[in-house]
This record gives C-alpha cells, structure tokens and sequence, in this order.
C-alpha cells in the first residue's frame, strides 16, 4: 500500500508540474480546461499522499486547490454549454 500511495503522490506532482510548465512556456493557457484538469487530478491525488503522510497543512491546500480546479472546470462546461 506504501508503494501505491507513494506512486499517486508522484503522479499528482508530475500533473502539477505538467500544468505550471505549460503556462509558463505559453503551452497552456490559465484558464484552459487542459490546465485546470492537470491541476485538479494533480491536487487530489496529493491530498490522498499527504493525508497517508499526515501532513495536515499540505493536505488542507491541496482540498482547496482541488475544489478551485473543478470549480473552474465545471464553469468552463457551463459557458462551453451556453454556447451550444
């Protein structure tokens, strides 16, 4: 289980970095849905490896990062739909 948990808190940091990456090098745009689901997936599976660790503070962070990611997500889908 320690592996398991070890390899989804190293895949949410590579989803993370994936993200800050391609804004900073103009690839993705902040407010793209690639962006958004690249930081969302990335802080939920930090969540799962932080709360394993016991690191409360990170953990808490990465909730709220998450809940901004599918928040955004979920108002891109709804323009994305009024356009329709």
């Amino acid at each position: 289980m320690a592996l398991f948990v070890e390899i989804i808190g190293w895949t949410g940091a590579l989803l993370v970095l994936a993200a800050y990456v391609g804004v900073s090098t103009g690839r993705l745009s902040g407010g793209s849905a690639t962006f958004q689901w690249l930081n969302a997936v990335g802080a939920t599976l930090f969540v799962l490896n932080t709360w394993w660790h016991g690191a409360f503070p990170s953990m808490v962070l990465n909730i709220i990062w998450s809940v901004v990611g599918f928040v955004t997500l979920w108002r891109i889908g709804r323009r994305r739909m009024s356009r329709s």
